[in-house]
């Protein structure tokens, strides 16, 4: 029997518009984007859910788009979380391998990550991603995959991304709302790395900075390993308030100048020119200055590029990054951002598209920064699909018989694993129920 086409489906709630992309890969594992939908991001600030309603309405209009786009009527979801209650943590674990010849097997590995969900946190937050760095057998470090290695004792670093559980809760709750279920919550920053970075960079080092409406996400990478994380609380709309503030205008022509006419470095906009904005109910037309733009511009700029560098040099890997930085997200579209960026930094600086993973024939408007974390859910969404099938397919440690043949009649688009959990409290009431009827025939 053919097997059924296999497709994703990702949700990326920003704060300034709300994304909904279902898609599939080709034979050469490149993404074709079967259905696209747009809308204005309405309750959202800062990357956080301030208003479920609202939003809840506006993922709807979204996902109506890429389901009449696409015609697949989809439910499962992978979606996007960000936001400034976003950090990071390292820890280190450890455990003694138990077995006759000490071999360590994928099994011990997966306990020693679970483990970290165990961990203690603040309260009201909970873990989001626990991604291993690298692994020790015994005295052996810097070992990636110690899969069929013999030893006593296995250890592992971690990097470890936790959020506020308020916050999960209400995206969760806005996805609901709009009739779908949410398969995994992901982080944005690592979505976009996905998108946008090439494994060369990835070993050599690169911090990928992803400038969105509300906030400003940063991943940094060294020998292919994710080495920090951190979500600045500032972004295009905190620009667009100063051109606002600063030129006493109406918040959607401080939006267009931005787009049109800005620029981040005021030294390369000429003096000379100006450019004309309506007056407000009747009153004369405004002008103002190409130079008078950028600075306000810029100004607001350097206070983010500030901060990113900060975080980046908190990481410890400020010095080994050979690839430099890759710019993402809407502000990267920002004129002369990259040279000021270079400036600020010292390191080599590049705009990230998303093109590397899209098929030729994908639609035209997908190819822009400002869909980087759209076409990284979809990524990442696939990855995880991977990630579950393996687990389902693995032999059942009592039966020896594959899990398979209990998701036959699964969703297209990937059940989740509630499902599968749903399967077993079913088969163990009922054996249950059957013990009791059988007591009862005694009596």
């Amino acid at each position: 029997m053919a097997q059924k086409q296999e497709y994703i489906a990702a949700v990326d709630i920003g704060t300034t518009k709300i994304v909904a992309l279902v898609g599939r890969k080709d034979a050469d594992g490149k993404l074709r984007i079967l259905g696209f939908g747009k809308a204005t991001s309405q309750g959202v600030k800062r990357g956080v859910v301030l208003n479920i309603e609202e939003t809840a309405n506006a993922i709807s209009i979204a996902v109506k788009q890429a389901k009449d786009a696409s015609g697949i009527d989809f439910k499962d979801v992978y979606v996007g979380i960000a936001g400034q209650h976003i950090k990071s943590l390292k820890n280190r674990h450890s455990k003694y391998i138990q077995g006759f010849d000490n071999e360590i097997r994928k099994e011990d590995i997966e306990e020693l990550t679970s483990d970290m969900y165990k961990i203690s946190l603040e309260a009201g937050e909970e873990i989001i991603h626990v991604i291993p760095q690298n692994y020790i057998v015994d005295s052996e470090t810097g070992i990636r995959n110690p899969v069929g290695m013999f030893g006593k004792k296995l250890e592992a670093n971690f990097h470890i991304v936790v959020g506020q559980i308020s916050s999960a809760k209400n995206i969760n709750r806005c996805i609901e709302r709009a009739g779908l279920r949410v398969i995994k919550l992901i982080l944005e920053p690592l979505a976009s790395a996905d998108a946008i970075l090439t494994n060369d960079e990835k070993e050599a080092g690169v911090a990928l900075v992803d400038i969105g409406g509300g906030t400003t996400d940063l991943a940094v990478y060294y020998d292919n390993t994710i080495r920090h994380t951190a979500v600045v609380p500032f972004g295009g709309n905190a620009v667009t308030h100063d051109i606002k503030e600063g030129c006493s205008i109406l918040q959607r022509h401080a939006e267009e100048l931005k787009i049109k006419y800005g620029s981040a470095l005021g030294d390369l906009s000429p003096v000379d020119k100006v450019v004309s904005i309506p007056g407000i109910s009747g009153r004369e037309p405004k002008e103002i200055s190409f130079r008078t733009l950028a600075e306000i511009i810029q100004c607001r700029m350097e206070e983010i590029i500030d901060t990113i560098a900060f975080e980046i040099e908190n990481s410890g890997y400020i010095n080994k990054l050979g690839a430099g930085i890759a710019l993402t997200g809407g502000g990267a579209m920002l004129k002369h951002l990259p040279q000021l960026v270079k400036f600020k930094t010292g390191l080599d600086v590049r705009v990230g598209y998303p093109k590397k993973f899209i098929s030729s024939d994908g639609l035209l408007q997908i190819n822009q920064p400002m869909f980087s974390t759209s076409v990284g859910l979809l990524l990442k969404g696939f990855e995880y699909s991977e990630m579950l099938k393996e687990k389902l397919a693995k032999p059942n440690q009592k039966t020896g018989e594959s899990n398979e043949n209990e998701n036959e009649e699964k969703d297209d688009n990937q059940g989740t694993e509630i499902q599968k959990e749903n399967k077993f409290f079913d088969k163990f009431k009922k054996s249950i129920s059957g013990l009791f009827d059988e007591k009862d025939a005694k009596l």
